[in-house]
């Protein structure tokens, strides 16, 4: 079935944009979830973090980052002393993606194609409009291959200050459910030394976006 181009008004509320949302139907991933994941936060967020899409136990809860990922998000963004209530979570993708496991009742995760990410664009653009974050943070490589272009490489370019279509001030990191699955301990340490890292180098973008501000708001 063909993606529908969905059509959002421009100056929407974050309330209203998640009402709408659940009803969307642009592309098929909505018949096997079991609702729309939309994203949450401060609306005045500085900082907006972008994933790719909801993980089973967010599927089942309706809220971003809920689950195992969600926690060691946390747990990271308390080192870089970012406090989660100040900002935005969302995913490229709303719903989530899946196919049963072999055995068991599992649902195991599947990537979103180009066409799902380009049919659910429209929302993470209308989020985009509605919080106007300061600095941007992609959450693995299909997140930051939707923003940054398809040829885009975590493992070249992770950390680095990027202007990108959602933002001016854009790093890319790892997802932390990719930490998660690293082979062994070793790996996992350090992929999560690097998320804290590069979500501490937002925090020390967004500070030195403030004193510009204050002097441009003098002049």
């Amino acid at each position: 079935m063909p993606s529908i181009k969905i059509h959002i008004p421009t100056g929407t509320t974050l309330p209203a944009l998640r009402r709408e949302a659940q009803a969307c139907r642009a592309c098929d991933l909505w018949k096997h979830a079991t609702q729309t994941v939309f994203g949450e936060g401060s609306a005045r967020a500085a900082i907006m973090l972008v994933g790719e899409q909801p993980g089973d136990q967010e599927d089942r809860d309706g809220r971003p980052f809920v689950g195992p990922a969600g926690k060691l998000l946390d747990e990271a963004l308390a080192e870089a002393g970012i406090d989660r209530s100040q900002v935005y979570v969302t995913n490229v993708v709303k719903h989530f993606k899946w196919s049963p496991a072999e055995r068991g009742k599992r649902r195991i995760h599947k990537k979103p194609t180009y066409a799902e990410i380009k049919a659910c664009r429209p929302w993470l653009d209308a989020e985009l409009e509605a919080v106007k974050p300061k600095v941007a943070v992609c959450l693995g490589a299909t997140a930051a291959q939707a923003v940054l272009g398809r040829q885009f490489r975590i493992t070249r370019e992770r950390g680095k200050i990027l202007n990108s279509s959602i933002s001016s001030q854009t790093i890319a990191t790892f997802h932390p459910s990719a930490i998660l699955r690293a082979p062994d301990p070793q790996a996992r340490q350090t992929m999560r030394g690097a998320l804290v890292q590069d979500l501490k180098k937002a925090a020390a973008v967004l500070r030195n976006l403030r004193p510009r501000e204050r002097v441009a708001n003098r002049q």
